[in-house]
């Protein structure tokens, strides 16, 4: 399986770069994040014509939105958090695909450094870390997605600069941290221990083109998925193509 996560950044915007990447990138199911349309828009007729009949999708007008794309069946389709909080922003969708339980995160961003947003994405983090519980650490589980948190210094195009700033905040990281104590392992470092590929540059002061830019779309596993991970890679020319998301695609092949 090639198991893949993207933040298309407006799916109307994008269509036409995801069916050309799904074309040359041959995965079999992609997690999609910041759809910004409501489900009515999703082009489920288009993907299947693609080789994607599977689709799964939690769509929200001009914000948010998350999608499961797969050429495999898809089955116990999950959108949002299994807890009793009344969210209104579409941030999760979870689905089991031969017999991995895949769950597709569009972190909240936090803004700025302590404010209310801030605040709502390390309650939003402390969440999911519970969602966590739901499962035994030796399920195959994958969560993927634009997470906004790169995990360390490693990850940032200048880890002095940006050291404490959103995004690389010790209470953010901290977080991430719990996840991974849980029983995941990211699967770039697994693969990359001293890779330093990015995957956002932000539109802004250049980023893509001075290369500015930070790791924040993951795939986390849990051990049984990592044991049969071969390989994880970031599709960085997309981000080089015209009007393109400011994210690049991650991919990671089991065997």
């Amino acid at each position: 399986m090639k198991l893949a996560t993207w933040n298309v950044n407006s799916l109307r915007a994008r269509k036409d770069h995801l069916l050309r990447w799904l074309g040359e990138a041959d995965v079999d199911v992609v997690c999609l994040q910041e759809l910004k349309h409501v489900d009515k828009h999703f082009p489920a007729d288009e993907l299947a014509a693609a080789g994607y009949p599977h689709c799964a999708w939690d769509g929200q007008p001009t914000y948010n939105g998350v999608a499961i794309v797969s050429r495999l069946p898809l089955s116990d389709v999950q959108k949002g958090m299994a807890d009793d909080e009344d969210d209104p922003q579409k941030r999760v969708i979870a689905a089991t695909i031969e017999g991995v339980r895949v769950y597709g995160l569009y972190v909240p961003n936090g803004q700025r450094v302590g404010s209310d947003k801030f605040r709502y994405k390390l309650r939003w983090l402390d969440r999911f870390r519970r969602e966590l519980d739901r499962y035994d650490p030796s399920t195959k589980l994958a969560v993927v997605g634009d997470f906004n948190i790169a995990p360390d210094d490693n990850d940032v195009w200048d880890p002095f600069r940006l050291d404490g700033t959103l995004l690389c905040h010790p209470e953010e990281r901290r977080r991430l941290q719990q996840w991974l104590d849980w029983g995941l392992w990211d699967s770039y470092r697994e693969k990359n221990r001293f890779g330093a590929d990015f995957t956002w540059w932000d539109y802004r002061q250049m980023g893509w083109e001075r290369n500015h830019g930070i790791r924040i779309d993951h795939v986390l596993l849990s051990r049984s998925l990592r044991d049969t991970l071969v390989d994880v890679r970031v599709d960085r020319h997309v981000r080089g193509w015209d009007t393109p998301s400011d994210h690049a695609p991650v991919v990671a092949t089991f065997g």
